[in-house]
């Protein structure tokens, strides 16, 4: 039996990717404007997003941005044809996980929040495949994907991570 005619909901070709790049770095600033919007919009009226005193009070050098904007300021956005049935863009610059699989639902993300991120900054995110795994489930066999983005600062500093986890069946 050929390597591409192993069993499996994994082919060589994407267990290949695992730490490799999934895209080009993508680069967002941070406004107040939109910051302050986001913060709005989930319902998370923290004064060090809204007041610069009192943001400095509480130990910044001025307004932060709320922790999961980070995911919101990097996203390219398109035209209503760019959607996805699910709300979501199509990447244009993203590189595809190709696994013998009917359909990927989403398995959760957890974050790592290491530095503040301030209204000013240039975040810059960068999204690597992780890991790839076949499962046994109750349901049959299953590929767990993992993809982590890491968010840098303009200086350079990783201010967070995200670890983002698909189930494919």
């Amino acid at each position: 039996m050929a390597v591409e005619d192993a069993p499996g909901l994994i082919p060589p070709e994407a267990m290949a990717m695992v730490g490799e790049p999934l895209g080009d770095p993508v680069s967002g600033e941070i406004t107040r404007k939109e910051a302050q919007r986001y913060a709005k919009a989930v319902d998370d009226l923290n004064p060090i997003y809204f007041d610069e005193a009192a943001a400095q009070a509480a130990g910044y050098r001025t307004l932060v941005a709320p922790p999961t904007f980070l995911a919101h300021v990097v996203v390219q956005h398109g035209n209503v044809a760019d959607l996805r049935i699910d709300g979501i863009y199509r990447s244009g610059n993203r590189r595809g996980v190709n696994l013998r699989a009917k359909r990927v639902m989403f398995g959760g993300e957890e974050w790592d929040f290491l530095l503040p991120v301030y209204v000013g900054d240039t975040v810059t995110a960068q999204t690597r495949l992780h890991s790839l795994e076949e499962k046994d489930g109750a349901s049959g066999p299953f590929a767990l994907m993992t993809t982590e983005t890491t968010y840098t600062n303009q200086a350079g500093q990783v201010v967070a991570r995200a670890r983002g986890r698909s189930i494919a069946r």
